[in-house]
């Protein structure tokens, strides 16, 4: 469990599981969960994308689907997390959140440990799972990135978005044992504010934390990917020659640069194992 056989190379590969977060709402982290799917589709990966915001589901309304059947069926045992797959833009492929059902983000561990089980089951090759989580430090959240070998931390140039990026690296570090994060700086003016951003809040996880931030890059503010938000759609398909998309791509293929550097074993067994533990510790 949690390997595929490598469709290329016809050896065992592992699956790369990525939380994509952000410590609050607003910085455009859904945007940044699908399009980084279709940076990594475009290169050839199967790549499965989680809408783990459980409540307030964002990914299906992003790209304009309407899901017939989403978690909350899963978890009634109306059908299996398979049966809920939708298909998104460059073959990526979908599990819907379900939106606007309270008890959606109020899960207990148990219920988020039995949920994401069904994910060892899933038809097909499967290279990398996004799994965008909610936005802040609830305990959803905080299950669902710490599960993950590898989290995306995304921020903007605001003095909110990085003291709430800081007091979500600070609990998922002090409470769940994680110590690795990779920041991405969104909706920025050019590389230079990107990394501006990223040495402020490096300056203080540094002094205060025992943590490794690495850097993915900037998405810089762009006219097209505000257009492709509003048409619903992803800018990586809509317009892929804008600035936006092809940050995209580079950030893309920093991910799989850095993955392949620090490789963590386990893939989706560890997603896995990480969510087992949490309903131990707290059930």
């Amino acid at each position: 469990m949690g390997r595929t056989l490598g469709r290329n190379q016809g050896e065992e590969a592992p699956i790369n599981v990525i939380a994509v977060s952000s410590g609050k709402g607003g910085v455009g982290k859904t945007s940044v969960a699908v399009n980084l799917a279709v940076a990594l589709a475009e290169t050839g990966e199967a790549v499965l994308l989680f809408d783990a915001d459980l409540g307030l589901a964002n990914v299906d309304v992003a790209l304009g689907l309407k899901p017939e059947r989403d978690i909350s069926a899963v978890l009634a045992g109306e059908c299996t997390l398979a049966e809920t797959i939708v298909a998104g833009p460059a073959g990526i492929r979908i599990v819907p959140a379900s939106s606007g059902v309270a008890r959606m983000a109020s899960l207990s561990a148990s219920e988020q440990a039995g949920l994401v089980s069904a994910f060892s089951e899933l038809p097909g090759p499967l290279d990398t799972l996004l799994v965008d989580t909610g936005a802040g430090i609830d305990s959803a959240v905080l299950t669902f990135a710490s599960a993950c070998p590898e989290i995306i931390v995304v921020v903007c140039d605001e003095p909110t978005s990085l003291t709430d990026a800081y007091a979500l690296i600070k609990v998922l570090s002090r409470d769940h044992g994680v110590k690795r994060f990779q920041l991405l700086a969104n909706m920025v003016d050019n590389e230079l504010q990107g990394r501006r951003l990223f040495d402020k809040l490096c300056g203080v996880a540094d002094r205060y934390l025992d943590v490794h931030l690495g850097y993915l890059g900037h998405i810089p503010r762009d006219d097209y990917l505000r257009r492709a938000v509003r048409q619903q759609q992803a800018v990586m398909t809509a317009y892929p020659r804008a600035p936006s998309a092809q940050a995209f791509r580079r950030a893309a293929a920093r991910v799989q640069k850095t993955l392949r550097a620090t490789a963590v074993s386990g893939g989706i067994g560890f997603f896995l194992e990480r969510l087992i533990e949490a309903e131990a510790e707290h059930g």
